[in-house]
């Protein structure tokens, strides 16, 4: 009964000094925490900061681990008693447990104060007049906002020349378009300027139609023959397009002409031509394109 005792005591004490090892053993992390500034931003509009900063803490595993949880502390600046101009600021914290040891990352920072403007700018649509497509036109771009608000630093306000909703158009557009933009304020050399715009987007429509246009029949002529001996038939399924161009381009034209090359052609071939708007001086056709049957005769 004594022995017994003895090795259950010494069990017992072995158990107790593994959970001491544990609630004492020291841990590292790091974290990526915003950063706040304490400014007064109805005076002062701030530039150059980082967003976030990173936090290395250092201390008993389960406080590491219950702050990285929690992160219930505030990491900030104070510029509350700084004046206009570039200022180099050491980061701080507020509410972390003393028996945590921290190292920030930037541990200071550099910011640059400037008097806070704001005003109203009217808001133009900006959109690729060459992703609309050939023969097609495009009207006037409204949006639902006429006019934006922007706040900023002053020098940053003062280089703004447009504001601009930058509509976003896919490359051979033949229909209309309803969808949201990004607005930007933009420099003298079309540099995006680092302000804050209300609202940021814009709701534009750009209405896209067909031009000017007639249907007509579709003219195929054989290229590329080389002996006087050799003839082609060929044949398509498509017997009209429609074409688009000037009211005078359109006039002077009542057939469309299609280069076929037969050069290659020994049997029978069928091949996708492009209608070429140079050849017949017009901008464009619907279908731009026709499937050809090429069949030799000899």
């Amino acid at each position: 009964m004594y022995v017994g005792s003895t090795q259950m005591g010494s069990s017992t004490q072995v158990n107790d000094s593994s959970n001491a090892t544990q609630l004492t053993s020291n841990k590292a992390k790091t974290l990526s925490v915003p950063l706040s500034l304490t400014v007064n931003s109805n005076k002062y509009f701030v530039t150059g900061y980082p967003e976030k900063v990173k936090i290395h803490l250092n201390g008993p595993s389960a406080l590491v681990t219950t702050t990285a949880n929690t992160q219930n502390f505030k990491v900030y600046a104070d510029l509350s008693k700084l004046g206009v101009g570039s200022h180099t600021v050491r980061i701080q914290q507020e509410g972390l447990n003393n028996d945590l040891r921290y190292r920030f990352e930037p541990a200071k920072i550099k910011v640059d104060i400037q008097p806070r403007k704001t005003v109203s700018y009217p808001l133009q649509v900006k959109y690729s007049k060459g992703n609309v497509a050939s023969g097609y036109q495009a009207g006037n771009a409204t949006a639902d906002v006429k006019s934006v608000k922007i706040t900023g630093a002053s020098d940053q306000i003062n280089r703004i020349r447009s504001v601009v909703a930058q509509l976003n158009v896919p490359q051979n557009a033949k229909s209309s378009i309803n969808s949201q933009a990004i607005v930007e304020a933009l420099d003298s050399k079309q540099n995006t300027v680092n302000v804050v715009i209300t609202p940021a987007t814009a709701n534009v429509t750009l209405p896209i139609t067909p031009g000017n246009s007639k249907e007509l029949p579709v003219k195929l002529e054989a290229k590329g023959i080389t002996d006087d001996n050799e003839s082609f038939t060929l044949t398509s399924s498509t017997k009209r397009v429609r074409v688009f161009g000037t009211k005078a381009q359109l006039k002077k034209l009542t057939s469309v002409e299609v280069e076929v090359d037969t050069s290659d052609v020994k049997k029978t071939k069928t091949k996708r031509i492009e209608l070429d708007s140079k050849l017949n001086d017009v901008k464009g056709f619907d279908p731009d394109y026709i499937n050809v049957k090429i069949t030799r005769n000899n």
